[in-house]
């Protein structure tokens, strides 16, 4: 117990004595780089040692084999020394042909079968080698099998022309990639369609002087005679896109009077005349003579419609009313639904709607008493307040019954597609400028638009996704009024810079159309409007 306790204090001084050296655990770097070389020493000498001992243990088992090397001229690996084994794609190889050649080498001869015949090669692989290469040849080349086992047959002969290919022979090739061919487009739409280029350019561009920078008139009408009126000023002319002759129809008398509406009849020999006393007049074409006079409103006529022998009148007193020329007593009717100036006025192709645009924002739909011979003067049918400007811009659909498109002003900038059945808005699109006037294709599912500030151009668009697909620039004022030719082909605007431009717009009307009619004398027309820069007046 004495001497477990004298330890423990021995131990006990000792570590608390400081006059030893200090020790570490942790070796410096250098020993610990040469323990590490002695270690790789000593297992690089194991490994030596190792191997001697297994090339002494199989010395006896390689006597035998090496002896048989060196007197087939291989060399012997050396002791310690590596190989790899070389392991043969058994695939690609014929075991039956190897077979056959190791047996010929040994034995020195041809091998015969029992019955004496010879083992050749061809009776190795069963005589299928050519006739496999020959299949292999004409399906990698295109060839026929006979023309690839023709002698002096080659991949390529520049000295002789190609050989003719069989009847009936067709490359599989160009099949593969030839047959969907425009598939998806045929699929959807049948034959597939050329692509129409549309001019950017005008064809023909016309001087107008005096013509009105006025939004809230309508001085632009191209008859079914190939006749286009054009008021400038005080006067009408009569321009003949068939001869290019210009006629002047009238001339107002008064200082203060000035022209403010025109409109063709459904025929083309006679003309309507709005002025800006109130007064609206019809004149003869042929004889230039004014069949009548008629009165109605209080104010200058801005818009003027026809339907069959009717025609409506609207103006800057707020109504619009309806003439029957037939009778003495023109008035037949009288629309009261808005509170400013009436500025556009459009009937259904069908005769049994009339839309009215006015500067109150609106656009009103009236029904026609066709039957009884007198017009409804009752409430309209619906009023269409969604624009938020003036709406003078009316259009309906020549290809869908009961629709309608409307085009605002300039806080307004949207075309605006209505179903006039039951006023529903069935599409609204902002085209950022001013809308003035709108006109739909006769042969394409199109609807052109003309503009003001900033741009002053004709926009084309896809109906009913209304994607524009063209835009026409030229005019460098606000394109006020916009006119189709007989045909449908070309378009005239007339614009504030006083001058008419004729656009190849929409697409020409099929070979049925163009024999005779109205699209016959449009497509003499389009023949003459390719000139030059000419006068109205």
């Amino acid at each position: 117990m004495a001497a477990t306790r004298a330890s423990e204090i021995a131990d006990f001084e000792a570590s608390m004595s400081f006059d030893a050296p200090l020790s570490t655990s942790v070796l410096p770097r250098w020993q610990r780089k040469q323990l590490q070389q002695q270690q790789q020493q000593q297992q690089q000498a194991q490994q030596q040692l190792k191997d001697a001992a297994d090339a002494s243990t199989c010395s006896s088992s390689s006597s035998s084999s090496s002896s048989t090397s060196s007197a087939q001229g291989i060399a012997a690996p050396a002791v310690g020394e590596r190989r790899d084994r070389f392991i043969p794609s058994r695939s690609s190889m014929c075991m039956s042909r190897s077979n056959y050649l190791m047996s010929k080498e040994n034995d020195g001869g041809e091998n015969t079968a029992p019955g004496g015949a010879g083992f050749t090669s061809a009776a190795v692989d069963g005589g299928n080698s050519g006739e496999f290469q020959k299949v292999l040849e004409s399906n990698l080349l295109g060839h026929p099998p006979a023309a690839a086992a023709a002698p002096g047959h080659r991949v390529l002969a520049f000295r002789n022309k190609a050989p003719a290919q069989e009847e009936g022979y067709q490359n599989g090739l160009r099949v593969l990639y030839s047959q969907n061919k425009g598939s998806s487009r045929s699929s959807s739409s049948g034959a597939a369609r050329p692509t129409r280029h549309i001019p950017s350019a005008p064809v023909r561009i016309l001087d107008a002087p005096d013509l009105l920078d006025d939004y809230y008139l309508n001085l632009l009408s191209w008859g079914s005679n190939d006749v286009l009126a054009v008021a400038l000023g005080q006067c009408v002319y009569l321009w003949n896109a068939k001869s290019g002759d210009i006629t002047e129809l009238c001339s107002l008398e008064g200082e203060q009077d000035y022209v403010s509406s025109v409109s063709w009849t459904a025929s083309g020999t006679h003309l309507a005349v709005g002025t800006a006393g109130g007064e609206t007049q019809f004149w003869d074409s042929s004889t230039l003579t004014m069949l009548r006079s008629m009165n109605g409103h209080s104010a200058r006529v801005g818009a003027l419609a026809w339907n069959e022998h009717v025609l409506t009148s609207g103006s800057r007193d707020t109504t619009a009313v309806h003439h029957d020329l037939r009778t003495q007593r023109h008035a037949v009717g009288t629309l009261r639904g808005h509170t400013q100036e009436v500025c556009g006025l459009s009937w259904s192709p069908d005769g049994s709607t009339l839309a009215s645009g006015s500067n109150d924002n609106t656009c009103c739909l009236w029904d026609a008493s066709v039957g009884t011979g007198r017009f409804s003067t009752a409430a309209p049918r619906f009023t269409l307040t969604e624009h938020q400007a003036a709406v003078k811009a009316l259009a309906w659909c020549p290809f869908e019954r009961n629709t309608l498109a409307t085009g605002g002003g300039t806080a307004d900038r949207c075309i605006k597609t209505w179903n006039a059945q039951t006023g529903a808005l069935l599409n609204s699109v902002d085209t950022g400028s001013q809308v003035l006037s709108l006109l739909w294709s006769t042969t394409e599912k199109e609807l052109l638009s003309s503009h003001g500030y900033a741009e002053n151009q004709l926009c084309l668009w896809k109906y009913p996704s209304m994607v524009k697909t063209k835009e026409l620039s030229g005019h460098t004022s606000r394109v006020l009024h916009m006119a189709a030719s007989p045909d449908g082909r070309t378009v005239v605007s007339g614009a504030g810079d006083e001058t008419l431009r004729f656009w190849d717009v929409f697409a020409p009307p099929s070979k049925s159309s163009s024999d005779g009619g109205a699209g016959g004398r449009g497509s003499a027309a389009g023949k003459m409007l390719s000139g030059g820069h000419m006068s109205v007046r």
